[in-house]
């Protein structure tokens, strides 16, 4: 236990209360922390949801707007991304958001070196309701998209 506490990862873990000032995209949020500071951004771990130019990438933004937009969340973080975002799990009560956008098929549980996710029960069963973007046939995954497409930022 005492290593734990002296390691790195748990150094760095940050739990903060704040409220959600604006949605990017199925994904990306910017919180303002109610104790003060500046806002900042936050990447929903573990899911990922479509580009915004891609196919249901607005429906997926709009569904987290509707779920988290101006309301309080807990952001619970222990790492940041190369795009200095906070990487982090985001509760609504006691609602975990990236649980919400995967289950509803808002987003995709996040696929790693074989690792099918955190979510991947969640996206399992999303599937099989054929729940928002399993609607379509054979829905594109934002990584391939990427790929195809390039980014979704004006040239």
């Amino acid at each position: 236990m005492a290593a734990l506490a002296l390691s790195p990862l748990a150094a760095q873990a940050e739990r903060f209360a704040a409220i959600v000032t604006t949605v990017i995209d199925g994904d990306t949020v910017w919180v303002r922390p109610e104790r003060g500071g500046a806002a900042r951004p936050v990447r929903v771990v573990g899911i990922d949801a479509p580009e915004i130019c891609q196919r249901f990438g607005a429906t997926s933004r709009a569904e987290l707007t509707a779920l988290v937009h101006r309301r309080r969340v807990v952001v619970m973080s222990n790492k940041r991304d190369g795009n200095d975002r906070v990487l982090a799990r985001l509760r609504l009560g006691q609602q975990d958001v990236g649980e919400w956008m995967v289950s509803n098929g808002f987003a995709w549980s996040y696929r790693f070196r074989g690792n099918p996710g955190p979510y991947a029960q969640e996206e399992k069963h999303a599937r099989a309701a054929r729940a928002g973007l399993w609607a379509d046939k054979d829905p594109v995954m934002p990584r391939d998209f990427r790929v195809q497409n390039g980014s979704c930022r004006p040239r």
